[in-house]
């Protein structure tokens, strides 16, 4: 059997056997980006490199956006009073026949103010609470691999926070040679010299970009027990 040696993989020439090798890696890697701008308040070091079942990560200052939603909230509430009374006042003036069109007009456009000016409030007590929630960054069951900020640090939106992993499943990636691909697909997969239930989960039919004779193979692998070891694969 003639091998070479090239991106991690062994690739066997004879085709009723290839074999190959990929480290295995986490199925899902997130990198965490602020989404609002803010001073960090609180850091978690603590959960970094663990897998947390659900703990917060970082928080950034809201005392502002708390302050203005008060406000905004009671400011909304005042401005539905207003309203009601010129609503009740409007409805007065049709009963009056003395009032001018004039003066009916002069009041409905005093009460399309006021419920613009409502809907505008509206729209900024939603954008605060939003605000708010993503000053908070909660994790649930994720491996909290690296935490990039430190408390006092001012983010932007775009600034990387953290990176988290979903650890309940990986992948084992490998390239496979065009001409060989077409035959892998019902072949038994040995992991490590042993036979294995493992399916191939995604088998590319475009070239590689930097493989370009290849296409890519993706394995999945349910609850692995370790991760980062490179593993041998054989399909059979």
């Amino acid at each position: 059997m003639i091998k070479t040696l090239g991106s991690l993989a062994l690739i066997g020439t004879f085709s009723f056997s290839m074999e190959f090798y990929a480290k295995l890696e986490p199925l899902n890697t997130y990198n965490i980006k602020s989404s609002v701008s803010g001073n960090i308040t609180y850091v978690n070091k603590s959960i970094e490199s663990k897998n947390i079942l659900k703990d917060t990560v970082i928080k950034i200052d809201s005392i502002v956006n708390k302050i203005d939603l008060k406000q905004s909230v009671l400011k909304l509430k005042s401005l539905e009073d207003i309203l009601a009374i010129e609503n009740s006042t409007l409805e007065s003036y049709k009963k009056i026949s003395s009032k001018s069109k004039f003066d009916k007009d002069n009041q409905k456009i005093k009460i399309l103010n006021i419920e613009s000016s409502m809907s505008d409030l509206k729209t900024k007590i939603a954008t605060l609470k939003d605000q708010i929630k993503k000053k908070t960054l909660i994790e649930n069951d994720k491996y909290i691999y690296n935490i990039a900020v430190e408390i006092g640090d001012y983010v932007n939106p775009g600034t990387l926070l953290y990176t988290a992993m979903d650890l309940t499943k990986g992948k084992l990636e490998v390239y496979i040679p065009m001409d060989s691909a077409k035959n892998i697909k019902n072949k038994t997969i040995y992991i490590d010299g042993k036979k294995s239930n493992l399916k191939i989960s995604k088998l590319y039919s475009v070239a590689d970009s930097k493989h370009i004779s290849s296409y890519k193979c993706e394995i999945i692998v349910t609850n692995p027990e370790t991760f980062s070891k490179l593993t041998k694969i054989e399909f059979k």
